[in-house]
């Protein structure tokens, strides 16, 4: 088993860098939401496991105002 994919991981979201693009939630709509009123996302899971893994880092990857990283969790 490659020990990556064993490790969980967390959402590590900066809501007051969010520039309310929406791009997170395009790309991982499992995780995030968007908050209308303030035109701001809004993180609906933290600790989105192994089987979102991928799904996270890409929202992270895409966010203009780079207000999202994904680290690991320690087993």
């Amino acid at each position: 088993m490659n020990r990556k994919s064993a490790m969980s991981v967390q959402v590590i979201f900066e809501r007051a860098k969010c520039q309310g693009y929406a791009n997170c939630l395009i790309e991982a709509p499992e995780i995030w939401d968007f908050d209308e009123d303030d035109n701001r996302a809004v993180l609906r899971l933290s600790d989105p496991g192994d089987a979102l893994r991928a799904k996270a880092e890409a929202s992270a990857r895409c966010c203009p105002a780079q207000a999202i990283r994904v680290e690991e969790l320690n087993p």
